[in-house]
């Protein structure tokens, strides 16, 4: 085959593909109503009303939240640890807290305020653990904990 022929095969192709392309019934950055997200993967409010707008917290982003204690450092499976520190943030914002040594394990906790969350220490093997606390922010690493055994 000669390289003429090979060039005019592949532009009629591409012709012909076009005129099966799927055109799209929105063009870019269009709200289209009951998708919820517009063209851009941007969440579109439309379709909310102002009341559930206003009950929505507004988290700050820019507090990085951090532990100073965690009393006590050392506890079995199943006791109550309290950490205490700064910027964990509104209830409504706060995120979660996890134990190093728990993996992905859901753990149990109470958040008192925006200073303060007790904690159930998991089911786990004895050694050293830490506890993370995830806020809006990001999230905070306490030093050494230790989990003892049951």
């Amino acid at each position: 085959m000669t390289p003429r022929f090979l060039l005019s095969l592949a532009a009629l192709s591409f012709l012909a593909m076009l005129s099966f392309a799927q055109r799209s019934f929105a063009e870019e950055g269009v709200i289209v109503d009951g998708a919820g997200y517009t063209l851009h993967d941007t969440q579109s409010i439309k379709g909310h009303d102002e009341r559930t707008v206003e009950k929505d917290p507004v988290c700050d982003s820019s507090k990085k939240p951090r532990i100073i204690t965690v009393e006590p450092d050392e506890a079995k499976p199943g006791q109550t640890v309290t950490i205490r520190g700064e910027q964990f943030g509104t209830k409504d914002c706060f995120r979660g807290l996890a134990f190093s040594a728990a993996g992905s394990t859901k753990i149990d906790y109470r958040y008192v305020n925006e200073t303060t969350i007790e904690a159930t220490v998991p089911d786990v093997q004895p050694g050293m653990s830490f506890i993370d606390v995830i806020a809006s922010g990001g999230n905070a690493r306490s030093k050494a904990f230790l989990v003892q055994s049951k």
